[in-house]
């Protein structure tokens, strides 16, 4: 069930009402069973350490447990520079999908649960996680990339790493005249609004990008002839990189 919200964030007031929409004791409709947010968002954002806790609340008052996609979860870690914990369970979160595939591995993921019991102890979540599809032959061979990746904080210095270079990368687009940011930029994901031509032009060029459908409320609005396109930057990204789009920006103003 979707949530209404601005710059990615799920609105508190419209969570209160949906939850509301799906009482326990009725039996006519589905059942609530968890509340899913994701860090960062899916428009580049971050949700700060008070708006988790207001959500995990609604969460708990209504029954249903807290989940965190964290497929981006470092960089979200490393933008509001706190603690792991801080993060999640000392903010009322269940269950978080810790994710390094975005992070400089190879498919390599974890499920952290605090409280295993909530969701019927630990031979529960296996039994759901081989269902589901997610036991890979092999595993093991994935899993031994967390170790290197964890070790010497290396996951932190390429998050941080790659979210300087989004935030480089920001900067040059607020400082052109032809393009402007969709959302606040507070990650590795950028999100711009462009005139078509220009944007096909840069493409042309070199650059790399892709058109993403405008879902929610934008900063700004869409005027004719433009497009949302969604950049990325990457533990691999170099400050050469960003000055090069930074250089096709300023030819299109």
């Amino acid at each position: 069930v979707p949530i209404a919200g601005e710059n990615g964030f799920i609105d508190p007031v419209d969570l209160k009402e949906r939850v509301g929409q799906f009482p326990a004791e009725f039996n006519h409709l589905g059942r609530g069973t968890m509340v899913s947010i994701t860090q960062s968002t899916e428009a580049g954002t971050v949700y700060s350490l008070d708006q988790i806790g207001e959500i995990a609340d609604i969460a708990k008052s209504a029954g249903l447990a807290t989940h965190m996609d964290g497929a981006r979860f470092a960089n979200a870690l490393v933008s509001l520079d706190c603690s792991p914990a801080e993060m999640t369970w000392k903010r009322g979160v269940d269950m978080v999908s810790f994710g390094a595939t975005k992070n400089g591995c190879w498919c390599a993921e974890a499920l952290l649960v605090f409280n295993p019991e909530r969701f019927g102890g630990v031979n529960n979540i296996k039994f759901q996680r081989k269902r589901m599809g997610h036991l890979f032959s092999k595993t093991r061979f994935i899993s031994a990339q967390l170790k290197a990746y964890l070790e010497d904080d290396v996951w932190l210095k390429l998050a941080r790493h790659s979210n300087a270079q989004g935030l480089a990368l920001a900067s040059a687009i607020e400082k052109s005249n032809s393009v402007r940011l969709a959302w606040p930029a507070q990650s590795n994901q950028i999100f711009m609004i462009a005139n078509k031509d220009h944007a096909d032009a840069m493409l042309a060029e070199g650059a790399h990008f892709y058109r993403w459908p405008a879902s929610g409320e934008l900063r700004e609005k869409v005027g004719e002839g433009e497009q949302v396109y969604r950049l990325v930057t990457s533990f691999a990204t170099s400050p050469a990189e960003v000055e090069a789009f930074a250089e096709l920006l300023s030819r299109g103003a």
